[in-house]
């Protein structure tokens, strides 16, 4: 939301049971001592059951977990990883693009017209899409770097499709050793070391197969519930619009509600 003189804009902290779907608080901060101070009041026996917490790849919200729930696993969901991953690739197409044309991608440039197949999740079940893929990037790939970094991607969505997760564990490593050699992409180096960093916490998904997605669909219910308003200046105005829009909210959070 925007507040002060000039309408600065400020980011708020999503509290979600990702279990049950559930919007618990708005934070008026992403500050790690705030956000820190604000979980460590809550009750003990809540804080105690607390086993998991998903989160993107934020270090202030992991370092937030290990301060208030040092028992718990942080888990870094499969979208995140994905996302990065599909990041990677988009980098090392943009600066091959500009190496062998000398300009940005146009709609006639080989690698323009893959850019979307490159990222898509189903390209390898489809041989048509596949052959599509290949034959572009032999025309506008010679060094095979792109390539590279779809192989990367690729070899990602198939550790989220295994079920052992020791097998899991040492496949990704395999990954990261592969991605972080000196003959790869400097692209795909630094997607090796943002996994290597993150490793703990991607390999807990196989262990609680848990996901962000809920809290990303709560900051989507919050950003309508905004839009609605068109836009707050006051941050408890606008964390109670979300509480109960949301639905089935805590009443103990809302005491400033008067009911006449």
């Amino acid at each position: 939301m925007k507040r002060g003189t000039y309408k600065t804009k400020h980011w708020a902290t999503t509290i979600c049971d990702v279990g049950n779907h559930q919007l618990i608080d708005l934070i008026p901060t992403r500050d790690y001592t705030l956000v820190a101070t604000h979980l460590r009041a809550q009750p003990t026996h809540r804080k105690e059951k607390v086993a998991f917490g998903c989160c993107d790849m934020s270090r202030t919200y992991r370092a937030v977990y290990r301060v208030v729930y040092p028992k718990a696993q942080v888990v870094v969901d499969r979208f995140h990883v994905m996302k990065i991953a599909n990041f990677a690739i988009d980098e090392t197409r943009r600066r091959v693009q500009r190496r062998e044309r000398g300009h940005r991608g146009r709609k006639h440039d080989p690698l323009y017209k893959v850019r979307k197949l490159l990222i898509m999740n189903d390209t390898r079940k489809s041989p048509e899409l596949t052959e599509r893929m290949m034959s572009l990037l032999s025309l506008g790939d010679p060094e095979g770097e792109v390539l590279f970094a779809h192989s990367i991607k690729e070899a990602l969505a198939l550790y989220y499709e295994m079920q052992d997760a020791v097998e899991a564990e040492a496949f990704l490593r395999e990954i990261i050793d592969r991605a972080g050699a000196h003959s790869s992409p400097p692209e795909v180096q630094d997607l090796a070391g943002t996994l290597s960093n993150w490793f703990a916490e991607i390999g807990a998904w196989h262990h609680s197969r848990l996901s962000n997605g809920p809290t990303e669909g709560m900051n989507n219910l919050i950003k309508r519930t905004k839009r609605v308003a068109f836009g707050f200046t006051n941050f408890e105005n606008y964390r109670i619009r979300a509480l109960l829009y949301a639905g089935n909210p805590t009443w103990r959070l809302l005491d400033s509600i008067v009911v006449t």
